[in-house]
């Protein structure tokens, strides 16, 4: 009697001994399992810019608060006397051109600036003479320009908001998109001929434009700059006079996704 009370009390602490073991053996494989399995990683959006192998948009190029001041000029002249060009002989002519474009911006963030860009042009050309001649002998055509004159000037201002994209940890390189939204007008005159025929011409114009462009600095205030129309949307609306009686009127509109090689700019700039 006495040894089947220890069995039976034998019995029952091997059972609890069992349970007891069995919970403390999955509490570890809870563990273990809580350990080994990976946490889910949250990405900040810097982060994920940063992974995609762009750059590293902590480096800052234009902190906040800084005013930007630039632009760019160009000028060019010629002056031909009885001068050849391909089928084009006696090319009597002179004339120049001139470009100037100033910005002004200011960074509410970092890397990124908002601002207002003008611009104004201004082309001349007169031509005393020149003739054109094509083929040879009884069959050959020739043109001939007693008289030509061109003058034409323009004007624009553009609101522009340009992000900036810093080329790693490096704070001298970025890479920066700028997106243009313009307004503008030119006016010009055009006489040819004897007797003298003439017109004038103005026009209205709208833009938004798309240009990409590099930046580099060369000291900490100062960096060239230059960039090229790669998008762009235009209307036109032209009205012209001729020998002040005939009226004429021409609109047109474009949209444009290439590279523009005539709208590479190439400036410097001023980071205050």
């Amino acid at each position: 009697m006495q040894l089947r009370k220890i069995l039976t009390a034998t019995a029952v602490f091997a059972i609890i001994s069992l349970n007891a073991f069995a919970q403390d053996s999955v509490s570890v494989a809870d563990s273990v399992a809580t350990d080994v399995a990976p946490a889910a990683v949250q990405y900040s959006r810097s982060e994920i810019r940063k992974n995609r192998g762009l750059s590293n948009l902590k480096t800052q190029i234009v902190p906040k608060g800084q005013w930007v001041f630039g632009g760019s000029i160009s000028y060019s002249t010629h002056t031909n006397n009885k001068y050849k060009f391909l089928v084009v002989d006696d090319i009597d002519s002179e004339g120049y051109s001139f470009k100037v474009s100033p910005l002004i911006g200011y960074s509410l963030v970092k890397n990124s600036i908002l601002g207002v860009r003008f611009g104004y042009a201004r082309s001349f050309l007169e031509m005393e003479a020149a003739e054109l001649n094509i083929g040879e002998g009884d069959g050959a055509l020739n043109f001939g320009v007693d008289y030509y004159y061109a003058l034409k000037h323009s004007y624009d201002v553009a609101a522009i908001w340009r992000q900036y994209i810093p080329l790693g940890r490096n704070k001298r390189f970025a890479i920066f998109a700028e997106f243009q939204l313009g307004f503008g007008g030119s006016q010009s005159k055009f006489a040819e001929g004897s007797p003298l025929r003439g017109t004038y011409a103005t026009s209205f114009d709208v833009s938004f434009g798309v240009n990409p462009g590099f930046v580099a600095f060369l000291t900490n205030n100062m960096a060239l700059e230059v960039n090229v129309g790669v998008l762009g949307i235009n209307y036109s609306h032209t009205k012209q006079v001729h020998n002040q009686i005939y009226v004429g009127e021409a609109q047109s509109s474009s949209m444009n996704f290439k590279v523009n090689i005539l709208s590479i700019g190439l400036g410097a700039a001023f980071y205050l």
